[in-house]
């Protein structure tokens, strides 16, 4: 793409989202800190919508050539930004995330697959993206795991083409526009449900379509570091006897943030850096093998269990109570 042509649409971003800002400021879409939060002052929330809106710009100068992705992307993030505004129905919520991966799955062309693969695959997407919703907590994380995904992706692209150059990188200018708000200690905004969700349905779409154009699953690899804090956090929060649906703060990185009270850049950045070597070894080597992701699977879920049993401790994790 034209370096100029690149600059103009960044500056076009960077200009409606301060537009939002105003527009949310007046209508007061804002994040008040609770119990919950690992923040402590008024926020401006839903600065995310910049994702939507950089695709949808985007498309004209794409010709629309995905138009069934990005009817998608507008339906689960129109939803996640009136929950933003508003409490809507889970069954809702839920009905329109199904309607808008099918959407998905058409364009990648994942209806050719057996049915098994198909209901699998709807496990999958919907599983992570509510997994990446539920890491965005601290200022830097979601904006900066994105981005590395993109680009990430991005270099993929360079060696194996699943999909158009330009779509990769109207996103990692729409991140670079969002992090400039929100990578640093006093956010300026979050990203809101309707960021991370639709940051989550663009990184999957890409991803589905490198898996099937590779038939090798272990690009999943790429949400290795979020996938290990969220499936984690379920398990021990069920053998608590919790109720996972519920708001939290039990995640491993809300630990460092919250109770640790390590700056969240800090945070970010250390769940950025090692998901970064993650990615490096993936791309460098590019192992095609089944098991090699089992193993790598495996073995890096004993060493994160094993990190958050020696640093939150048996007694919080798995809610033992001390006896004298």
């Amino acid at each position: 793409m034209d370096l100029f042509i690149l600059f103009i649409f960044f500056c076009v971003l960077f200009a409606l989202e301060l537009i939002y800002f105003k527009i949310a400021d007046k209508y007061n879409i804002i994040d008040h800190p609770n119990h919950r939060s690992s923040h402590t002052k008024v926020t401006l929330r839903g600065g995310g919508i910049i994702f939507t809106i950089g695709f949808l710009l985007g498309s004209f100068y794409l010709h629309w050539e995905y138009g069934y992705f990005l009817i998608g992307l507008l339906l689960i993030s129109l939803i996640s930004f009136i929950d933003d505004i508003k409490h809507t129905s889970k069954r809702i919520r839920i009905l329109v995330h199904l309607i808008a991966v099918a959407l998905l799955f058409y364009q990648s062309g994942m209806y050719n697959f057996p049915i098994y693969w198909i209901f699998l695959g709807f496990a999958l997407v919907i599983g992570s993206i509510n997994a990446i919703n539920f890491m965005d907590g601290i200022n830097g994380i979601t904006g900066g795991f994105g981005l590395l995904t993109l680009i990430t992706l991005y270099f993929i692209n360079k060696h194996i083409l699943f999909t158009d150059e330009k779509q990769l990188v109207i996103g990692i200018i729409a991140l670079l526009v969002f992090n400039f708000f929100n990578f640093r200690a006093k956010a300026k905004c979050f990203a809101g449900d309707v960021g991370s969700v639709s940051l989550a349905f663009i990184i999957l779409f890409f991803l589905l379509q490198l898996i099937i154009k590779t038939s090798n699953l272990n690009y999943l690899l790429i949400l290795l570091v979020y996938g290990l804090d969220t499936v984690t956090t379920i398990i021990f929060r069920t053998l608590r006897k919790e109720d996972i649906f519920k708001a939290h703060r039990s995640h491993f990185y809300q630990f460092w943030a919250n109770e640790k009270k390590i700056p969240h850049l800090i945070v970010a950045m250390a769940y950025i850096v090692v998901q970064g070597i993650i990615d490096f070894i993936l791309v460098k080597f590019n192992p095609a093998s089944i098991v090699n992701l089992i193993i790598s699977v495996v073995i890096t879920a004993i060493i994160f269990i094993l990190m958050r049993i020696h640093f939150e401790g048996s007694n919080k994790l798995f809610n033992i109570k001390k006896t004298y």
